[in-house]
């Protein structure tokens, strides 16, 4: 199970890097004007929708029930299942984009409202956004052709897709000149991506012989599991949504560059999170899945232990980075062109607020596996609910002192509120069952993470004298040598305290 944790966390992580140098690049045309907060706007928009309605809540029904149809009645009807499945969301997402690009000013006014005191950037959202929607048609296709092959243990393009995405916008970016301006040109970046990540899917779908078709749906047990399912991670989904319209919402009420501070730094965020966290829950799900079907309970919490194990040991890095060099990073990556130092320390506030929450981010697929790979998504969606309604009103109560760092804030208290609800729920119905090698390796990744804590805290001054000498590229430079050498200790701290606390690593 590391192995394939590992090979989807690579493609993440070639993900991340490509949408680091995607975010990079648009920091340096855009900065944190009034044509980067439209295209923020036009980009969340769909992938808020697509949260809702395909990877998050449709990923959790769709995958346990194809896996469950191919593992007791075979390749065929589990394909009929795929196609008739495929057929519904093809229906349901044209009368969405269509009801959308009409209603797409009324949309952007209920997300964004505070555009409406902008009109021309308020008229530019809403363009930007009918070119940026289209891409949540195809998602929605990619997302059900990746479920298929993680169903079936092919993990690889499915993680990888999302790297067309960063290359297009970054390419379209390229071809500025051709557009009114760059955000027309991003948003046009991301419409070409669905098209360009479908392909790929698609194709390793259709060479493993497991490309579904077009069929007309029908009721059978497998469809009302399906939707049994479905309808409560729509809600929980949905709820996840709410948290992230309101930092919308209330970002554009702020002055200009809220939302483009706020983006920057989620950016910065997401990367742990999706190369650790969704790619552990990517391969976790499946993993136990499999095995409780098989009635192997005991190895199935087997593998959410070594998976959080791993998770944790993972992330530990970033969030002591987050939290202790956080303008330095926001600097280092982001500030040249139209980004200014102004600009880095706002986001650097946001991302330390942010990473408050990534421990329990991280943590969090792991801990919905326990409730999905049984077919339950009402409990998730309850303790997804219950965060929600915390977070959204701690927005309310912090956007006041503390604006978009508030916000954060906010965020990161919600996340821990919603994994320890499942958590505790878990538990009292045994469906987790932490064992003394987690509470070991915690332990470790704990010290680890205190001597890596203090490193980054009295190193900088006397390395800073250093690269000040530099020509150029100084706070990189100086954030390159911070990075590697804290990884140098962190990982030799963790390895030498897993030894001594008798933690094997298991490759399996």
């Amino acid at each position: 199970m590391f192995k394939k944790i590992l090979s989807v966390g690579g493609w993440t992580l070639v993900s991340r890097l490509t949408g680091f140098i995607r975010d990079v690049v648009i920091a340096a045309v855009m900065g944190v004007g009034p044509v980067a907060d439209a295209f923020v706007v036009a980009s969340r928009i769909p992938n808020h929708f697509r949260a809702i309605f395909s990877e998050g809540a449709f990923n959790s029904a769709f995958l346990p029930t194809y896996a469950g149809v191919l593992e007791k009645d075979g390749a065929a009807p589990a394909r009929s299942f795929a196609s008739r499945i495929t057929t519904l969301m093809l229906i349901v997402q044209v009368a969405l984009l269509a009801i959308a690009l009409v209603a797409m000013p009324v949309v952007v006014n209920l997300l964004a409202p505070g555009f409406s005191d902008d009109p021309a950037k308020f008229d530019l959202a809403v363009t930007l956004t009918r070119i940026t929607f289209p891409y949540l048609l195809f998602i929605t296709l990619v997302t059900i052709l990746s479920g298929i092959l993680n169903a079936h243990e092919r993990f690889a393009a499915a993680a990888a897709a999302p790297v067309l995405l960063n290359i297009s916008i970054v390419a379209a970016l390229g071809l500025t000149f051709l557009f009114p301006n760059a955000g027309y040109a991003a948003a046009w970046g991301v419409a070409a991506a669905g098209v360009l990540e479908l392909l790929l899917v698609w194709i390793s779908a259709k060479r493993l012989g497991v490309a579904p078709g077009l069929k007309a749906p029908h009721f059978d047990g497998a469809m009302k599991r399906f939707f049994k399912v479905l309808g409560p991670a729509v809600v929980g989904s949905a709820g996840v949504q709410l948290a992230l319209f309101a930092d919308t919402i209330i970002a554009s009420l702020l002055p200009t560059g809220a939302v483009a501070s706020l983006y920057y730094a989620e950016r910065i965020y997401q990367l742990p999170l999706g190369v650790i966290g969704i790619a552990a829950g990517t391969v976790l799900l499946p993993e136990m899945s499999r095995r409780i079907a098989a009635g192997d309970v005991v190895g199935a919490h087997g593998a959410q232990n070594r998976a959080v194990g791993l998770t944790l040991a993972l992330a530990a890095p970033f969030v002591v980075a987050f939290l202790t060099l956080p303008d330095l990073i926001m600097s280092a990556l982001f500030q040249r062109g139209a980004f200014d130092a102004e600009a880095a320390a706002r986001s650097g506030a946001v991302l330390a607020a942010y990473a408050i929450g990534l421990p329990a981010a991280v943590l969090i697929r792991s801990a919905v596996a326990s409730f999905y790979a049984r077919s339950d998504t009402a409990t998730p969606l309850i303790a997804s609910l219950s965060a929600v309604a915390v977070n959204v009103a701690l927005k309310i109560l912090l956007m006041g002192p503390y604006g978009v760092v508030g916000l954060a804030l906010a965020t990161a208290i919600g996340i821990w509120v919603n994994l320890g609800l499942l958590v505790l729920l878990a538990m009292r119905r045994d469906w987790m069952a932490p064992g003394g090698a987690l509470g070991r390796t915690a332990t470790a990744v704990a010290c680890a993470s205190l001597l890596l804590s203090a490193f980054a805290l009295f190193a900088p001054v006397p390395l800073e004298e250093w690269t000040n000498l530099l020509p150029a590229w100084r706070s990189e430079s100086l954030l390159a040598i911070l990075g590697a050498t804290g990884a140098l200790i962190y990982g030799g701290a963790l390895l030498a305290g897993l030894k001594a606390l008798g933690v094997r690593l298991s490759r399996r």
